[in-house]
């Protein structure tokens, strides 16, 4: 019974790990979803510790599937197998381990949540088009740059925007007579993540 519980407890810890893993990517989509971009950046802090998590979530469940398939000792020659709990079964262990991989690799299948509200600009005058540099704070993974372009996207005159979260800035070309740099600065802020002005 204390081998059951330990193997439960390992899937339990291992699956708690691997959504912990992707914290920090998956409430920019929630907030998306829910319509709230300022709590986006909200776990970010998470992402520093991505790898240990990840580390955890294959050490907890390769050990529960240890503990499930090593050959059970022989206590008693009467006694009688009882049909398995749940969370003592074949299916529960496989469905935690597809579940924590789906988890683990959110960050780099999650841009297909975020649908494309690029807008067709019409340019009246090229001297008119503007491209400013934004440093951006916060952004951790390819989830949190679609945050920001979309953001971004939502107002009028934005001719293209590239985010990236490794240079930690978003690159922004827009109209300036249909929209400003403090508008985009604004709707990059909504996104949880922050404009540092130098």
């Amino acid at each position: 019974m204390k081998t059951e519980n330990t193997s439960k407890n390992a899937a339990y810890t291992g699956l708690f790990a691997a959504i912990a893993a992707s914290s920090c990517c998956i409430p920019p989509v929630i907030a998306l979803i829910a319509g709230v971009g300022g709590s986006a950046s909200a776990l970010s802090c998470m992402e520093p510790f991505r790898p240990y998590l990840i580390g955890l979530a294959v050490i907890a469940i390769g050990y529960a599937w240890y503990t499930y398939l090593k050959p059970k000792k022989a206590d008693d020659c009467c006694e009688v197998d009882a049909k398995p709990k749940w969370y003592q079964t074949k299916g529960f262990l496989i469905g935690i381990t597809l579940f924590a991989v789906v988890s683990i690799a959110f960050p780099y299948y999650s841009s297909i949540f975020y649908p494309d509200n690029k807008k067709e600009v019409v340019v009246v005058s090229q001297s008119d088009i503007q491209t400013v540099n934004f440093d951006v704070k916060g952004m951790t993974c390819t989830s949190c740059e679609e945050h920001v372009k979309h953001a971004v996207n939502e107002l009028e005159g934005i001719v293209n925007v590239a985010a990236s979260y490794e240079n930690a800035n978003a690159e922004v070309e827009f109209d300036n007579t249909k929209t400003s740099k403090e508008q985009i600065e604004k709707a990059i802020n909504s996104t949880g993540y922050k404009v540092i002005n130098k």
